[in-house]
């Protein structure tokens, strides 16, 4: 095959491939999620060799506007809109489960995590020890 003939056929299929591309694939966890019960959407992107996800809008009034619970006082009067809450995920194995961390605004703590993809929702879990509270994200537009 011609290189240029490939290359546009990579331009061509990868919308296609990326719909039916593995769970681990980090192109299928980036995009914009709501999380909560819709309280904010997080947007998860690249940071260097991992991915982050940050607080790109609060939709709720009970969602914390500032990030006062912070255990550093320095940052409790910035605002969590923009604020980074997944942290450094990288994936585990072949079985599409990243690790990371994760922040909380809310209790001002961070937690070990995991995240996975779930069919067209992301299933997030915070864990301290072996006791971990998951919560299911969907798609935002």
């Amino acid at each position: 095959m011609r290189p240029a003939l490939g290359l546009l056929m990579l331009f061509v299929a990868g919308p296609a491939l990326a719909a039916s591309a593995p769970v681990d694939n980090p192109r299928s966890l980036m995009g914009r999620w709501f999380i909560r019960h819709d309280k904010a959407i997080v947007a998860i992107e690249p940071c260097g060799n991992a991915l982050c996800g940050r607080v790109e809008r609060v939709l709720d009034k009970d969602f914390p506007e500032y990030d006062v619970n912070n255990s550093d006082a320095s940052k409790r009067d910035r605002p969590v809109e923009g604020i980074n809450v997944l942290l450094q995920f990288t994936p585990d194995r072949d079985d599409g489960v990243w690790r990371g961390e994760i922040y909380d605004p809310k209790s001002g703590h961070t937690y070990r995590s995991l995240m996975q993809r779930k069919g067209a929702k992301l299933e997030v879990k915070g864990c301290v020890g072996p006791f971990c509270k998951t919560q299911i994200w969907r798609r935002a537009p």
